[in-house]
């Protein structure tokens, strides 16, 4: 496992398009004005000792001390052993709706970044709880299994988008029969199934699959993202709005927020509705919720000992910089002796 402390100097990289860029520039100039000067017959034998090879090995060395450079400062750190520690906590799974109806933006900026950031905050504010994402639509996807990773489960969390899945519609059944293959039954930890949704239902059956996830353990807490008013569906193309979303007849397919339908299935899990429009009371309301939990005994494996590997990319740099002094562009006598470019 390795981490990388300081990647904002990954810029130094863009140095080296623009060393290149420079010397191809240099070498169109100096191949101009040697042609003004004399034929290539005569330059040669004018200046022996002019070395292309040589010039474009010392640009690509001046190269390789940048890239080294770069990823020194960066500064990669790599995890030297491995440890399993105890942990206290709940297993929390967070079902996230990426239906075309979450694009509305009767929330600001619309529902789907709503959910996210929601989501985000949420586990910003957990301590030791395991968590796992599902993206669902009319089918439910695996996004990121449980993990104590909160820095990946929040990669993954941004990555979802409305073209994750061919299947369209919202089938919030599918999210929460996928939700129960998430919770190791070895280890009996309490099980928490976080939905994030506009409400919108077209499996008909998500109250009864929610009842029986209850019998297996697993609390369901619903969170509305939307508003009864709705809003219409915008169809847009790198970010340009084409249309809004017609039905059948041609009309304008207006959704709203149906918390009756998350209501009933978060009665029906023994947990609570809530509605997502302010992102604060949301937060506030699920960590009341999860203190109040029993905290279940848990392994985790995790990196530990991260020791920086910055001297081994700094010394290489020195040494290619070392290099790049005795590779001058004319043949000194020792080098000459040498011959080491098999030059006549």
């Amino acid at each position: 496992m390795y981490q990388l402390d300081e990647k904002i100097w990954f810029w130094v990289l863009g140095i080296i398009p623009i060393v290149l860029l420079i010397f191809l520039l240099l070498q169109f100039w100096k191949y101009r004005v040697q042609k003004k000067f004399a034929n290539k017959s005569m330059f040669k034998k004018l200046s022996p000792n002019t070395s292309l090879f040589k010039s474009i090995l010392k640009i690509v060395v001046l190269c390789l001390v940048f890239f080294f450079l770069a990823i020194a400062l960066v500064n990669p750190k790599i995890g030297t052993k491995l440890e399993t520690v105890k942990r206290e906590g709940v297993d929390i799974v967070f079902a996230v709706d990426v239906s075309k109806s979450m694009l509305a933006e009767d929330v600001a900026p619309n529902r789907l970044d709503k959910a996210k950031q929601l989501v985000t905050q949420i586990i910003n504010n957990l301590a030791s709880d395991r968590v796992g994402i599902i993206a669902y639509a009319g089918k439910a996807f695996p996004q990121l299994p449980i993990t104590t990773d909160y820095g990946s489960a929040k990669m993954f969390l941004q990555s979802m988008n409305t073209d994750m899945l061919s299947s369209q519609g919202t089938a919030i059944n599918e999210a929460i029969n996928l939700a129960k293959t998430y919770y190791d039954d070895d280890e009996q930890t309490n099980r928490v199934l976080i939905i994030i949704s506009d409400g919108e239902d077209h499996s008909n059956v998500s109250g009864k699959v929610a009842e029986e996830a209850a019998e297996e353990g697993i609390r369901i807490f619903t969170i509305g993202v939307g508003t009864a008013k709705g809003d219409r569906i915008p169809e847009k193309r790198n970010g340009i709005l084409l249309n809004y979303k017609k039905d059948n007849n041609g009309e304008t397919v207006i959704t709203r927020l149906d918390e009756a339908t998350l209501k009933t299935i978060a009665e029906e899990a023994n947990g609570v509705y809530i509605n997502g429009n302010k992102t604060s009371v949301v937060v506030e309301e699920i960590r009341d919720i999860l203190n109040k939990m029993d905290k279940k005994e848990f392994e985790a494996k995790q990196f530990a000992d991260f020791e920086s590997q910055f001297q081994w990319f700094l010394g290489a740099a020195i040494l290619f910089l070392f290099i790049d002094i005795f590779l001058l562009e004319r043949k000194t006598a020792w080098l000459k002796r040498l011959n080491l470019f098999n030059e006549a």
